[in-house]
């Protein structure tokens, strides 16, 4: 006898419109207690999310009931497909770029035996058309930027940081419309060049990363002039053996560069979601002490 249960996971976020805003989740149990070939599995889920597949299908045998892990067990899995990785376009790209997903899942018993399979339904905010625009546009771009065989990391976060500076607007149209995500993500930045602050950072990390900068969006809040605060996006870049905070999006709305390579100590008025702001993230990615000095 199958059975078919429907379990819906939204974990939408349209920064600066007053929703809840997306994190990373602590990785709470290992997936190989559930799958023997757990990396393979990850892998193909991250292959799929990448491919924009409008559905993950995933299939295991357990030898007990484990109905209530399921909700868990997708999240880990779509924690970890969504890490960080060596690719441009996978980790921070694909995380911010789409809405949660739909979670259903079935199951049918065979003597002690339990086959589960599990449907996830991703939303993305682009189309995998729109994603191959980007990746030949980002080409593009940094034929156009001619980085120098021997340029140093400033120098490639310089122009690309230039670059977006020069060519995206501040998205005020449709900032409070929460049905248009292309504000959002990296082709309403690189090609319609109009977004909000996260559109702003997550092309900065496929521009940083595809010149070979490790780079990291971070979220959390923003307090305004005024004393309101509100969602925000920014990025972290590595020169050397430290990171530096980097907010093009405040200095282009301010037309200021007030907040290229700075510590987090000349940050201000900027506060990290928890999860950016543990001590496990701290250590994976050491903060300078002081602002990034090229003199």
């Amino acid at each position: 006898m199958k059975h078919k249960f429907s379990s819906l996971i939204l974990l939408f976020c349209i920064l600066l419109t007053g929703c809840t805003p997306n994190k990373h989740y602590e990785v709470r149990q290992d997936l190989s207690v559930y799958f023997a070939n757990a990396d393979d599995v990850i892998a193909s889920v991250r292959n799929s999310l990448r491919n924009h597949a409008s559905k993950i299908i995933i299939n295991y045998t357990s030898h007990g009931d484990n109905m209530q892990d399921i909700g868990i067990l997708v999240r880990e899995l779509m924690q970890y497909a969504l890490d960080e990785t060596d690719s441009p376009s996978d980790g921070d790209y694909l995380f911010y770029q789409y809405g949660g997903y739909e979670m259903h899942y079935s199951y049918e018993k065979q003597d002690a035996d339990y086959l589960y399979q599990i449907e996830i339904t991703p939303d993305y905010y682009t189309t995998l058309k729109q994603e191959q625009a980007v990746s030949d546009r980002v080409q593009e771009v940094l034929k156009e930027l001619d980085f120098k065989r021997n340029a140093s990391d400033y120098e490639k976060i310089r122009k690309i940081y230039d670059y977006v500076y020069r060519t995206v607007e501040y998205d005020l149209i449709h900032k409070k419309n929460e049905h248009y995500h292309l504000k959002s993500t990296a082709y309403g930045a690189l090609i319609y060049h109009r977004a909000v602050c996260q559109g702003y950072a997550v092309l900065m990390y496929r521009l940083l990363r595809e010149s070979g900068i490790d780079a990291r969006v971070i979220t959390g809040t923003a307090e305004l002039p005024d004393g309101n605060t509100e969602f925000h996006a920014w990025n972290i870049v590595r020169i050397g053996t430290l990171y530096y905070n980097l907010d093009v999006t405040w200095d282009k709305q301010m037309q200021t560069e007030n907040y290229f390579l700075k510590s987090d100590a000349d940050f201000p008025s900027h506060i990290r979601d928890e999860s950016f702001a543990s001590e496990n993230f701290y250590q994976r990615y050491p903060m300078a002490d002081k602002n990034f000095d090229n003199a």
